[in-house]
């Protein structure tokens, strides 16, 4: 039986997370300015400061009758101010504990966990975005990566309220296993990290690119340098990438419990398999010498975009024994 009060109480707390997320990317945005700026400015005054020095230099080696003419001093940019990204954080951590509300009222609504079609899945997939995100930041400083946590954060509960709603409900009976937890739990989980690791990975081209051609604009200033966004990328990409194997075996057995096979070439199955092949032609290719840390890394744009092909185009448009988490 379906607690309508606690459904409700559930939808109540999606909504203002959403808004609370908002507020935080505005937030992100602002540090991203600020500590944008004063990145530009420290590399403008560098090249200042090092002809100052070469102009005292060269008077010293003029003799005694010589007057140096030093070239006047740079001041060096203070600090960038991280008020704005620390804002940020904080309205990221309150969102996250109001998903996390969010999405325990939905299980209690109708009393199991909630991972039974797509709003549910969608939902628990930012969750553990914003919780892998936030943890991540007490340990290292990632301010700078908040705006494009929170972008899509915003933008797949948008999309989960807007067009995948489902009114809380029973599942059928033959779903009621406890590899439905584990697999979609896992899942998620695997979501979560590609998602983050695409952000990465755009950043990090967007960054190469930019320091090429020697115009970096402002926004991707206060980013790490590419080498460092492409160790980042690859690094979360191998912890993701074992979850995701996880994933498709655990799905596996699922299915022969619930269907008496492993395999049966499913859609969702398929697409599944897919992920999994461009994920791991991604770090074949990292590791691989004839590929450039560039072209690999669109691989795992890729394998992203197979994702998001899995989730909203074949679980809406494609029949198949997974219909049952469509809209």
């Amino acid at each position: 039986m379906t607690d309508q009060t606690l459904a409700q109480a559930s939808d109540i707390a999606v909504w203002a997370t959403m808004v609370v997320l908002t507020l935080a990317m505005l937030a992100f945005a602002g540090h991203l300015a600020v500590t944008g700026t004063r990145a530009r400015d420290r590399s403008a005054a560098a090249p200042a400061q090092a002809g100052s020095m070469t102009s005292a230099g060269s008077a010293d080696e003029a003799g005694s009758g010589s007057v140096a003419v030093l070239a006047p001093e740079t001041p060096e940019p203070s600090a960038p101010n991280r008020r704005w990204g620390v804002i940020g954080l904080q309205l990221t951590w309150l969102a996250t504990f109001g998903l996390i509300a969010g999405v325990a009222l939905r299980g209690l609504s109708v009393g199991r966990a909630p991972l039974g079609n797509m709003y549910e899945f969608a939902i628990v997939a930012v969750m553990f975005t914003l919780i892998v995100y936030s943890a991540w930041s007490l340990r290292q400083d990632r301010l700078w990566l908040g705006l494009f946590i929170t972008l899509p954060a915003t933008l797949i509960l948008a999309a989960a309220k807007l067009s995948w709603y489902t009114e809380a409900s029973q599942l059928m009976p033959s779903l009621n296993s406890i590899w439905l937890v584990i697999h979609v739990t896992v899942a998620t989980l695997s979501v979560a990290l590609f998602t983050i690791g695409c952000a990465l990975a755009l950043l990090y081209l967007a960054k190469d690119r930019a320091e090429t051609k020697g115009e970096v604009p402002h926004w991707l200033a206060a980013l790490p340098s590419a080498p460092s966004l492409e160790r980042i990328t690859y690094g979360l990409h191998i912890v993701a990438f074992p979850l995701w194997t996880f994933t498709l075996i655990a799905g596996a057995i699922w299915a022969e419990q619930a269907w008496g096979r492993y395999w049966g070439w499913d859609p969702k199955e398929v697409w599944t398999f897919v992920i999994w092949v461009v994920y791991a032609a991604y770090l074949h290719a990292r590791a691989t010498s004839g590929w450039t840390a560039r072209k690999a890394t669109w691989l795992a744009v890729a394998g992203f975009g197979c994702i998001i092909i899995n989730y909203a185009v074949v679980n809406i448009f494609f029949v198949g024994w997974h219909s049952y988490s469509g809209v």
